[in-house]
């Protein structure tokens, strides 16, 4: 596995829904002091039931942030993903089991924890046949489509593609445990 000083302070974080993304970021975000950038936060509309953003304010608010000198930002979005990877220096993927994540989105949306990395402000979670459906059917097979973008990339790439990948990789970097 690379070290982590090898991704630089740009890293940007790729992978199916519930898949860790979130939660990574903000360990990345405190042992590296960069500002994590949740993409749903910005797509969405805080203070609603996940209502999306107009595309024209979603696309400003991430090439904004893309052009800060450091961060840590996950989410896929591929329409925003090129200029996204022309400012990396870094890509991290994570996948794992589509079980695994919908045993993930359970847990997450039913504790309704407003702390909850990625959460987005004053937004209640609630259990939606359509994200079921998004994990199970719709990303069920994006792992390699992310894996072709990553190695694409030219950017020096971690992947994690099981939940023990992903833990052995908070254990290597000395990652602040997932809360």
């Amino acid at each position: 596995m690379l070290p982590l000083s090898s991704l630089g302070e740009r890293i940007a974080i790729l992978g199916p829904s519930n898949a860790g993304k979130s939660t990574l970021a903000v360990a990345l975000s405190e042992k590296l002091g960069v500002p994590p950038v949740h993409l749903d936060q910005l797509q969405h509309l805080p203070n609603t039931d996940w209502q999306p953003r107009p595309e024209a304010e979603f696309a400003a608010l991430h090439d904004a942030a893309i052009l800060e000198d450091g961060w840590v930002m996950e989410g896929n979005y591929s329409r925003l993903m090129p200029q996204r990877l022309a400012r990396a220096t870094g890509v991290i993927l994570v996948t794992s089991s589509p079980w695994l994540r919908i045993a993930r989105y359970f847990r997450r949306t039913l504790a309704n924890r407003s702390d909850r990395a990625g959460h987005l402000e004053g937004a209640q979670d609630s259990v939606k046949w359509a994200m079921i459906h998004w994990i199970l059917v719709k990303t069920r097979n994006s792992d390699a489509k992310y894996a072709e973008v990553v190695r694409g990339s030219g950017l020096p790439a971690v992947e994690c593609h099981t939940a023990g990948a992903l833990n052995a990789l908070y254990r290597d970097w000395d990652l602040p445990a997932p809360r």
